[in-house]
């Protein structure tokens, strides 16, 4: 028995580093929850491929199930929520944000460590220099939400806070799972601690875009003590090129105009989003 659309009950629409994979990872710790593991991207990215490409990413594991899936890309897509609605209007979403200053300079730092941006950090993160629409963009989260309510209707949008899984992760998930009419379950208890570290040694993007071809070769070494020595051998920690205080106050007076109306449309105060700049307005 194939899964069908109506069959899928939730989607995760972002956003990007803000600990939506802990969500993730802690909902597919539920054995009454099933959601494919890699982000599909296909109401962004992968569109062209069809919806049978689409449903075939979900295994008849999630028969009976509660299922759903996370792509972060779906939050910012021009097109996403339109596209979702059109297969999907049933659905509900999740929608998880952070400071949008924190969340670019973390973006940033991403693509930094993988080699994909250079260290001219102003290029990427100074709005008057453009808006990369991935690492700057992306965090005009009402802008990008009120389409999805325009479609869905806000009772079928849930908007989450990063703030909450610092702070409470327990109630955080207790809201999700209300939301999804799941019963309450404690936390799974890997997940209480970071998904993923910026501080971790990586190997350094140019050498490793250098030996990518040697990926499928390598794949299936991972973990293995000998593989695990030789990335030991090469990986560095990256020293990131620093935020200042100066272009941390141009984002915020660039961002605070999108946080007023988030403020409104999520029924919270997010001032302590400015953090040291108080008097942005």
């Amino acid at each position: 028995m194939s899964l069908r659309f109506e069959d899928i009950d939730f989607i995760i629409i972002g956003a990007g580093k803000s600990a939506s994979t802990w969500l993730q990872t802690q909902l597919q710790s539920d054995p009454a929850v099933y959601m494919p593991g890699p982000e599909l991207h296909y109401f962004s990215r992968e569109y062209s491929q069809g919806d049978d490409w689409y449903l075939s990413q979900f295994s008849d594991e999630g028969v009976g199930k509660t299922v759903g899936e996370k792509s972060n890309s779906y939050l910012y897509e021009p097109d996403g929520a339109a596209r979702i609605h059109r297969v999907l209007p049933h659905a509900k979403m999740i929608a998880q944000l952070r400071n949008p200053v924190d969340r670019a300079y973390s973006h940033y730092c991403m693509l930094f460590r993988r080699g994909d941006v250079g260290d001219d950090i102003d290029n990427y993160l100074d709005p008057s220099k453009g808006e990369h629409p991935r690492i700057l963009g992306a965090g005009h989260y009402a802008r990008h939400l009120q389409k999805y309510i325009d479609l869905f209707g806000r009772e079928q949008l849930l908007i989450l806070f990063y703030e909450g899984v610092k702070a409470n992760p327990d109630q955080q998930m207790a809201s999700v799972r209300s939301y999804l009419g799941l019963p309450s379950r404690p936390l799974a208890p890997s997940s209480r601690g970071k998904v993923k570290d910026k501080t971790v040694p990586v190997v350094p993007g140019p050498l490793r875009k250098r030996l990518a071809w040697m990926k499928p070769i390598a794949r299936p070494l991972r973990g293995t003590p000998a593989f695990e020595a030789l990335r030991g051998s090469i990986a560095r920690d990256t020293e990131y090129p620093p935020l200042t205080e100066e272009l941390k106050k141009r984002l915020y007076e660039y961002y605070a105009p999108s946080i007023e109306v988030l403020e409104g449309m999520s029924g919270q105060s997010l001032t302590h989003w400015y953090g040291p700049m108080e008097g942005v307005q």
